[in-house]
């Protein structure tokens, strides 16, 4: 038997899942489908079959998924695939209610920016929140379980550009399928956006007879976590405590000034850090997806 508490976490991922895709379906029947890019995935295989075989996008996007679902049943468990599945058959479904009305624009770069980022931001949520839209997504979370170091929208926009590439046979388009082709870049560069946030800190090591002081005004007054690291001099051969701190981009001018004022003669290294996971930053089994 379940918490409520997990309960009540279940019934908001279901929400923040909805909400996104939604988001996801819009991007597709109101931006891309309309304006025939295709910028990868099953969102574009199915557009370029639409134009093919006549079965609507939605439709496509939903009978596509079954060889992939099975694939992540196998992978995963039921648990993910019941999540992902209800994200598929909602998506499906709001893409064919949504086709009818057309595109909101037809300008192909603002189509493409606009769809691919919606995707993107649609497909990040609903990550986070658990669960897949299915497609590529599942097949991603396949590879990054042998390849973690992997980002994920790096692998989509590899699996991404096969589908462009397609879209220039079928369509007949050179332009198209470059606009595509961009509209595949976007989505990656958001979806890490998304996923990873911007991780603009920055990491600084302190050597100072006066780390003591530092440290004291670096936890009162910046509110960061600091971690003394055992240091000896290789000339002195004195032993010294070594200030170890990660920050948020904004603080580091007040945290150089902190130090700049207890010890000029301080030592610095200051390097910038890219990734930050733990109390603070963000989780690390939560984004390893």
């Amino acid at each position: 038997m379940m918490s409520k508490k997990q309960i009540k976490n279940m019934v908001w991922n279901y929400v923040k899942m909805t909400l996104a895709a939604v988001v996801y379906s819009v991007g597709i029947s109101l931006f891309l489908d309309p304006n025939e890019l295709a910028p990868g995935g099953v969102t574009g295989i199915s557009i370029i079959l639409n134009r093919l075989i006549g079965v609507e996008t939605g439709t496509l996007i939903l009978l596509l998924n079954v060889p992939i679902l099975l694939l992540g049943m196998w992978k995963f468990g039921w648990k993910v695939i019941v999540s992902t599945l209800y994200c598929i058959i909602f998506v499906s479904f709001l893409t064919n209610l949504l086709t009818p009305v057309g595109a909101l624009t037809t300008d192909p770069i603002l189509a493409v920016i606009t769809g691919c980022s919606m995707i993107a931001i649609g497909m990040g949520y609903v990550f986070r929140a658990g669960g897949t839209t299915g497609g590529t997504d599942i097949i991603i979370k396949v590879i990054r379980r042998n390849k973690p170091h992997i980002r994920t929208g790096t692998l989509l926009l590899l699996l991404d550009a096969a589908v462009v590439t397609l879209s220039v046979i079928v369509f007949g388009d050179l332009d198209k399928a470059l606009y595509a082709g961009c509209g595949a870049f976007v989505t990656s560069l958001v979806l890490d956006l998304v996923l990873y946030g911007r991780d603009e800190a920055k990491m600084i090591y302190i050597i100072s007879d006066n780390a003591g002081h530092i440290v004291g005004r670096l936890l009162l007054e910046l509110n960061v976590g600091v971690t003394y690291v055992e240091g000896r001099g290789a000339y002195s051969g004195k032993a010294k405590d070594i200030i170890l701190c990660v920050m948020r981009k904004p603080l580091f001018p007040k945290a150089e000034e902190i130090v700049k004022q207890e010890d000029s003669e301080a030592f610095m290294i200051i390097s910038s850090a890219t990734e930050i996971y733990g109390e603070g930053y963000k989780s690390y089994f939560g984004e390893k997806l």
